[in-house]
């Protein structure tokens, strides 16, 4: 999974599980008899009760795990929910028990209030998470163009001194033009020559507009980076995603349909972006 596909919201449901796991080792409970020394009493802990491990924190872990994995496989469901929904409906769970066990419990140790806090956090997070815009907002800043793939190395199918428009590349032609040709029809002039009278309509007519992809008549494959994560749809028309597109990572246009790009992302699979809003060109 790539790192930079992960929002604020999942780094606050990570940091939550990371507490809830610590805090099954703390006492839940701190009950001391009158007259007797409290230091020589050993509390349980969650791991000695296993129905308080497995309804909060173990619940709350897995939650989160869930809520993490889906980014990196949208579109799986359990049980008729998307796993991100199955997490955040753990997670409320885990949430439920650790409040009606601490009211119950009238010694609550610092294990079971530091697991009620945690629960809380982390249940906020996974249902706020994909609605708040602060917490939709990705965890890591996107990567200039320069530095789109890690290592520097060129993005998915470009070779190192050359691309489809990949930044630092040289342009090259769309799908059927010749070396010898021109961008789209036969005989067109060179880079660099100007065009003839008779042809300057035609060539004015065949510039990308601005800020937009080119015409899907004479479409020519670039490099792109979205602003935020977007889901990448079959082309089949299946409503549900086949892909995620992260910030920060560059991927491959090769089709346009209507407002739509048919992207292919760095594993190979192609699908339809229907926003495409906001995307950065290489």
């Amino acid at each position: 999974m790539n790192i930079r596909s992960l929002t604020r919201g999942d780094g606050v449901v990570i940091g939550a599980a990371v507490v809830l796991f610590i805090a099954s080792f703390l006492d839940y409970s701190s009950y001391c008899p009158t007259g007797i020394d409290c230091s020589r009493i050993d509390n349980p802990n969650a791991w000695d009760a296993l129905g308080i491990l497995m309804s909060i924190f173990l619940a709350g872990v897995i939650a989160a795990a869930l809520v993490i994995v889906s980014r990196a496989m949208p579109g799986r469901k359990v049980a008729g929910l998307d796993l991100g929904q199955f997490g955040a409906a753990l997670a409320v769970f885990a949430l439920w028990t650790a409040f009606w066990t601490i009211l119950d419990i009238s010694s609550a140790g610092a294990g079971l209030i530091l697991g009620l806090l945690a629960t809380i956090v982390l249940a906020g997070a996974a249902i706020a998470g994909p609605l708040v815009p602060f917490l939709k907002a990705p965890l890591l800043s996107p990567a200039g163009p320069a530095q789109g793939v890690q290592g520097g190395q060129p993005p998915y199918g470009a070779q190192p001194s050359q691309g489809y428009g990949y930044p630092g590349g040289q342009q090259q032609a769309p799908y059927g033009a010749q070396p010898s040709q021109g961008y789209g029809y036969p005989g067109a002039p060179q880079q660099g020559q100007p065009a003839p009278a008779d042809q300057a309509p035609q060539a004015q007519a065949q510039q990308p507009a601005p800020g937009g992809a080119a015409p899907a008549g004479d479409f020519a494959p670039f490099w792109f980076a979205v602003p935020v994560a977007r889901p990448l749809y079959g082309e089949d028309g299946s409503p549900n995603p086949i892909a995620e597109l992260a910030p920060g990572t560059w991927y491959l246009a090769v089709e346009q349909r209507g407002q739509s790009l048919i992207a292919q992302t760095q594993d190979g699979r192609r699908g339809v972006l229907q926003d495409t809003t906001g995307i950065q060109r290489g």
